[in-house]
């Protein structure tokens, strides 16, 4: 996908964790297309996953009459290809400010809340806000490494 033009994908199905492996397909099919390395693409990968268990999970608290909203958006930018993604959920929504630290000494041993913290950790431009359209969004950008970036390392 070398044009400038955005390649746009929108899912929309209903609170289902049978849906993660069709996300996962789209994904890595998305972020093959703008050149991600296979590092790159694992990252995608968890941070895809990630955000759509929590927008079941949490947002639509697992309620199937409830939708995920999931958009790809492979383009190029300062001729850097790159792959955005919003998940967007139907739920009440929570203050991203109040998210536990999942490194504090009392949240080490917890079973969940660590997320938004890796999502945070393996993508670029991590935005999470309540969404114009209702519920919460999660927006995130991978941006694709230049060949020559990893040879000179």
């Amino acid at each position: 996908m070398t044009s400038n033009d955005p390649h746009i994908v929108r899912l929309e199905f209903t609170s289902a964790f049978e849906m993660l492996d069709f996300v996962q397909v789209v994904s890595d099919h998305l972020a093959r297309g703008v050149g991600l390395d296979e590092d790159a693409m694992h990252w995608v990968s968890v941070a895809i996953r990630e955000s759509v268990i929590n927008a079941i999970k949490h947002g639509n608290r697992s309620d199937a009459s409830k939708h995920v909203f999931v958009e790809f958006q492979a383009t190029t930018k300062a001729n850097v290809p790159e792959l955005a993604i919003r998940v967007r959920d139907q739920g009440e929504g929570f203050d991203p400010e109040r998210v536990a630290n999942p490194l504090d000494v009392e949240n080490l041993l917890k079973s969940s809340g660590r997320g938004i913290f890796l999502i945070r950790n393996f993508m670029e431009d991590v935005q999470l806000q309540r969404a114009p359209e209702g519920g919460m969004e999660i927006r995130m950008v991978k941006r694709a490494q230049p060949a020559d970036a990893s040879e000179s390392a």
